[in-house]
């Protein structure tokens, strides 16, 4: 059985790609012309990303380096301690929502110093899968297509980003704890 689901998961993704152009075929769509059609949107939509997005990474350059982020995780630190909390994720839990990239980044570090095995490996990886990097979402996204008002959408992302950061320690500190 394992067998065959590995094979069906090697061959899904390839079959999804063939797939669409040769049904797309059938249904008479100009596949070649639609593509290169979708590209050129792709370019026009990037450059109206691209002030959003060097927006955005000055924003986190400037957080990290003033050492606000430091000077929080220091605040909170025993706190989170008291819990049974390992203070090293905070970071993470404020990085996750504003880039997606740095956040990662964060978490190679943690595994790299405390292996993938440990508590705070696990809590890492679990709050990296369990997470999005929503004013990332927000300021690129939102910004290409000309939406201003996301306040609700704000919200809703950053509730949702608190409640996966808290469900990913508690279950991690319930199944590994």
């Amino acid at each position: 059985m394992l067998s065959w689901l590995n094979v069906i998961s090697a061959w899904s993704i390839p079959i999804i790609i063939a797939f669409i152009p040769l049904y797309a075929a059938t249904r008479k769509v100009p596949v070649y012309e639609s593509f290169v059609d979708g590209a050129k949107d792709g370019f026009s939509t990037a450059i109206q990303i691209i002030p959003h997005l060097v927006g955005m990474m000055v924003a986190i350059s400037v957080f990290r380096a003033s050492g606000a982020l430091e000077f929080l995780v220091g605040w909170t630190g025993p706190f989170l301690q008291s819990l049974g909390v390992p203070s090293e994720v905070l970071p993470l839990g404020l990085l996750r929502p504003l880039t997606g990239t740095g956040s990662l980044a964060y978490t190679t570090e943690l595994i790299r110093a405390y292996g993938p095995d440990s508590l705070i490996g696990r809590i890492a990886s679990t709050i990296q899968g369990s997470t999005d990097t929503t004013l990332y979402v927000l300021t690129v996204y939102f910004g290409a297509v000309g939406i201003r008002n996301g306040r609700y959408a704000l919200k809703v992302g950053l509730f949702s980003d608190i409640v996966g950061f808290i469900a990913a320690i508690a279950v991690c500190l319930i199944v590994f704890g």
